[in-house]
């Protein structure tokens, strides 16, 4: 017999049954909404902290900030998520298929051909409607036919986005080598997202195409789940698959084009915020999902900035850090193994 003092090992099975059951335990709704609270403690601190007599001067200066961070976390969560969805993949973003690149291809042709009075002339408005078109409309037509019933592999996918990235950065870099280097400083500004000195102007034409292009996305909201099941189960439960996906991705295209506009190049930034989204919510159910990206979003983005702010005082850039640790997620996730 047992000795009573002894205990009883515990099989690694119903060990394994316990973790999986704390872990489950915590739900989506729950997961959301302590997200939303630790945003809404990251915004008020990015707003009152260090408040002084001149708050009528910097209060609306911290919310332009504030709410242009929100807008991209929306932008990119969003559009994140939902290329994955569409490409059936965690691993890949618009983004990294060469978005960015193209930005800075854009940036770089136009200070060389009209040079940097030309570029001020041209308006900011214009300026910013022209990178939007060229930006979408690219994206629009070669995501549409990588994406749209092509059966291309995923490698190969990726060895396409990296083809047209190393084209455009390769483009970008001889033209940068014959600019003057006053024309050259004043591109480099662009080469990294920066949130301070957003125009109030682009920043509601912004706000005002983003509604727009969100309302399809809301009349379809019920058809994500079942793209995520694959392109013939969709099928087989009466979606029509290629318009469908085509209208997600001109609408992810439309969200990363006024993101980049606006701020400028985030590579890895959308690659951080889903994929942590996925670990947390555990569902694959977007009426949580979406929301919790664009959440962790907006915590990065509003945390991060406040401590680069009242940590490091402006030592370095917010895009730097983003860039640097989403890259290591990126080679993280492809050395796991997840690609499917």
């Amino acid at each position: 017999m047992t000795p009573k003092s002894a205990a009883l090992p515990v099989p690694n099975a119903i060990q394994q049954k316990r973790k999986r059951f704390v872990v489950r335990s915590v739900s989506p709704a729950m997961v959301t909404a302590l997200i939303g609270a630790l945003a809404l403690v990251c915004i008020g601190l990015y707003l009152f902290l260090g408040l002084d007599a001149n708050a009528a001067y910097v209060l609306p200066r911290r919310a332009n900030r504030v709410f242009t961070m929100v807008l991209v976390a929306f932008c990119v969560g969003v559009s994140t998520v939902l290329f994955q969805t569409v490409t059936s993949n965690r691993i890949l973003t618009p983004s990294i298929m060469g978005f960015d690149s193209l930005f800075m291809l854009i940036q770089t042709v136009l200070i060389f051909v009209i040079g940097t009075v030309g570029r001020t002339q041209l308006g900011t408005y214009p300026l910013f409607m022209l990178e939007l078109g060229l930006m979408v409309l690219f994206a629009a037509i070669m995501y549409r036919w990588l994406f749209t019933g092509s059966g291309l592999s995923l490698h190969l996918v990726l060895l396409i986005g990296i083809v047209f990235g190393t084209l455009f950065r390769g483009i970008s870099s001889l033209l940068q080598r014959l600019l003057d280097p006053s024309e050259f400083m004043v591109l480099q500004d662009s080469m990294f997202a920066s949130f301070t000195g957003v125009d109030l102007g682009l920043l509601r034409i912004s706000v005002a195409i983003i509604a727009a292009a969100t309302i399809p996305l809301i009349v379809m909201r019920r058809r994500f789940d079942v793209l995520s099941l694959g392109r013939d189960t969709a099928i087989s439960l009466g979606i029509n698959h290629t318009r469908t996906v085509t209208t997600v991705l001109i609408v992810c295209s439309i969200f990363v084009g006024v993101c980049t506009a606006l701020v400028g190049p985030i590579t890895f930034f959308g690659l951080i915020v889903a994929n942590l989204a996925y670990a947390l919510c555990r569902t694959f159910r977007h009426a949580w999902i979406l929301p919790i990206s664009v959440l962790l979003g907006i915590v990065a983005l509003v945390g991060g900035q406040l401590i680069l702010e009242r940590v490091f005082a402006f030592d370095t850039a917010l895009s730097i850090v983003i860039e640097f640790c989403g890259g290591l997620l990126f080679l993280f996730l492809l050395l796991r193994g997840s690609i499917k």
